[in-house]
């Protein structure tokens, strides 16, 4: 595939769908092109904003907290193995509001509570605790929501 071919496919696939800079170095990997080649297509996609990595940042973290009900720890690792700047992931993490961050704990811990079996408190903590902490959400954050749900039973 020639540079121009590259550009113009890459072009349709960013005009559909936000990508990242490191999700277009896996597609150039199949292209074989030069590292030369893939970086002025970036450049040129970047200049025409067909990719932005804030832009991308912000709907990565929009979907992944609103959707699948991530935390907040789970959607900065993910984005760090895209390799997207740091800069980019905090400010589109900040925008999660902590009403909303409180809001979907709270949510999902009832949700689980319902469905877990514990031999006694302790252990529907942990298992509850556990969930949570696979879902990505902070320590004090779940901490102080289990409280609450366990003080009601």
């Amino acid at each position: 595939m020639d540079k121009k071919e590259a550009y113009h496919k890459l072009a349709m696939l960013c005009s559909r769908k936000e990508y990242c800079i490191s999700d277009l170095h896996k597609k150039f990997r199949f292209w074989k092109l030069s590292s030369t080649q893939e970086n002025e297509i970036i450049k040129q996609l970047i200049s025409e904003k067909y990719v932005d990595e804030e832009r991308y940042t912000e709907a990565f973290v929009k979907d992944k907290f609103r959707f699948n009900k991530w935390g907040k720890q789970k959607i900065s690792y993910h984005l760090k193995q895209k390799q997207v700047p740091q800069e980019c992931i905090d400010t589109a993490i900040a925008n999660i509001s902590d009403e909303d961050y409180f809001q979907t704990i709270e949510q999902l811990l009832q949700s689980k509570n319902k469905n877990v079996k514990a031999k006694d408190l302790y252990d529907r903590r942990a298992k509850l605790f556990r969930f949570m902490a696979q879902r990505g959400f902070g320590l004090d954050a779940v901490n102080m929501k289990l409280d609450d749900l366990l003080s009601e039973d």
